[in-house]
C-alpha cells in the first residue's frame, strides 16, 4: 500500500479496497450495546490531524455512557513506498497541508533521515500491548486513546522511530506503565498476533480508510464518519441515530 494513497479534500488515507462495512454481526465490544468505534493508525497523518476532536468525542461517550473502542487498521503494516525524495516530498506537503488546517503541529526533522521505513505494524502493536496492560485501569478506551496520542505525538512532531522499542520508554512513564514488562509483551508472537486481528477485524467491517468512526447497534455497524471530521457533527450523528433507535 501506498501512503500516496491519501486525499486531502477528504482528510483520509486509504488502504487496498475492502467489502463494504458489514451492517450486521460486528463483535460487540464490551461497555454496552452502543459503542463508539475508532478504527486508525498511530502513524497515519489525518489520525494526528484529528486528535483533539477524538478526546472530545471520548469525552462525549464517557459522559453519555457510551461504549468506546480503538482499533488498529495497520495502514503500512509490513512497510510500502521506497525512501526517496519523492515519498519524502509528498509527506512534507501532506503533513504541511495537514498542519494548516488542524492546526496540529508537525515536526519535519524525520524527512532528514537517509534511510526510514514507514512500517506501521510496530506502533499498533504497541498500542494494542499498551491496551492489554491497561486493562486494569478504568476507563481503559481513554488510558489507551492518551497513548495512542502520546505515540502520535512523538513521532509526528519528535520525529522519533516508533518501530525501536526504546521509542516507548517515556510513554510508559507517563501512562505508568513498566516499560519492561511492556518491551517484554511487545516482542512477543502472541501481541503481533493481537494486531494482526485487529487489522483482520477491521476489514471485515469493511473499513478501508483512515481515520473511520462507526457506531455500533448491539452488531449494526454505522459509518459516522470517514476522513477528518469534527466532534460536534459526529455527535450531531450519533444522537440522530440514537434518536431514530427510539421513535
Amino acid at each position: 500500500m501506498t501512503l500516496m494513497n491519501c486525499d486531502p479534500a477528504t482528510g483520509s488515507c486509504r488502504i487496498p479496497d475492502a467489502a463494504p462495512i458489514l451492517p450486521q454481526g460486528a463483535k460487540q465490544a464490551p461497555g454496552g450495546e452502543v459503542t463508539l468505534r475508532y478504527i486508525g493508525d498511530p502513524m497515519c497523518s489525518w489520525c494526528w490531524g484529528i486528535s483533539s476532536t477524538l478526546e472530545e468525542l471520548a469525552r462525549y461517550c464517557e459522559q453519555k455512557g457510551i461504549g468506546f473502542t480503538l482499533s488498529m487498521g495497520g495502514l503500512r503494516a509490513g512497510g510500502g513506498d521506497a525512501w526517496g525524495p519523492e515519498f519524502r516530498e509528498f509527506l512534507r506537503r501532506e503533513w504541511t497541508h495537514i498542519a494548516k488546517v488542524t492546526g496540529q503541529p508537525f515536526g519535519f526533522s524525520l524527512l532528514s533521515a537517509k534511510h526510514f521505513d514507514y512500517d506501521t505494524e510496530p506502533a499498533c502493536r504497541a498500542v494494542v500491548v499498551a491496551e492489554q496492560m491497561l486493562d486494569q485501569k478504568r476507563p481503559v478506551a481513554s488510558a489507551t486513546l492518551a497513548f495512542f496520542s502520546a505515540v502520535q505525538r512523538k513521532f509526528y512532531v519528535e520525529g522519533e522511530d516508533p518501530k525501536n522499542v526504546d521509542f516507548y520508554r517515556s510513554i510508559c512513564e507517563d501512562a505508568s506503565l513498566s516499560f519492561e514488562d511492556f518491551r517484554a509483551h511487545f516482542a512477543t508472537a502472541a501481541a503481533r498476533q493481537a494486531v494482526y486481528r485487529q487489522f483482520a477485524q477491521c476489514g471485515e467491517w469493511g473499513v478501508r480508510a483512515f481515520p473511520t468512526l462507526l457506531l455500533d447497534l448491539a452488531g449494526d455497524l454505522k459509518q459516522l464518519s470517514s476522513g477528518a471530521t469534527t466532534a460536534a457533527s459526529v455527535i450531531e450523528r450519533i444522537e440522530h441515530l440514537l434518536g431514530a433507535r427510539t421513535d
